[in-house]
C-alpha cells in the first residue's frame, strides 16, 4: 500500500520540523511543514485515484480528495511556504518564527485528518 509509505514520510517531515523549529531554523520548518501536508494529501490521493499527482498546490490536492473546507482553508497558506521558502523571488516574507509556528500546527491537522481517510 503505497499511501502508508507517503503518510510516514510525512509523519517524518513533520518531526523534522518540529526538530528545525526548536533549534531555530523557522524557514527549513516552514518548508518541512509544507512537505509533510503535501505528502500526506498525496497520500490520500494515491489512495482514492491509485496514482501520483506530481504538483505542490496542497489546495488543488485538497480539493482532489475532498478535504473539509477547514482542511482548504489551512492548506491555503500553508502551500505558498513551498516558493518562498525554496526560491529568492519574495525576500519581503518575514517572522519565519510565527509562521513556522502556526505552520506546524497546520500540518499536523492535515496529517491528522489524512491518516483518517486512508
Amino acid at each position: 500500500m503505497e499511501e502508508k509509505a507517503w503518510i510516514q514520510k510525512a509523519r517524518k517531515d513533520l518531526d523534522a520540523s518540529k526538530s528545525s523549529f526548536a533549534s531555530g531554523h523557522y524557514e527549513w520548518s516552514c518548508f518541512q511543514s509544507q512537505q509533510s501536508a503535501e505528502k500526506a494529501l498525496k497520500a490520500v490521493y494515491i489512495k482514492k485515484y491509485k496514482r501520483l499527482l506530481k504538483v505542490h498546490d496542497l489546495v488543488l490536492l485538497a480539493k482532489k480528495v475532498s478535504a473539509p473546507k477547514e482542511m482548504l482553508s489551512l492548506c491555503r497558506e500553508l502551500t505558498l511556504a513551498y516558493e518562498y521558502t525554496r526560491y529568492p523571488i519574495d525576500s519581503k516574507v518575514n517572522n519565519f518564527n510565527d509562521k513556522a509556528s502556526k505552520f506546524l500546527v497546520s500540518a499536523e491537522e492535515i496529517l491528522k485528518w489524512t491518516e483518517k481517510n486512508i
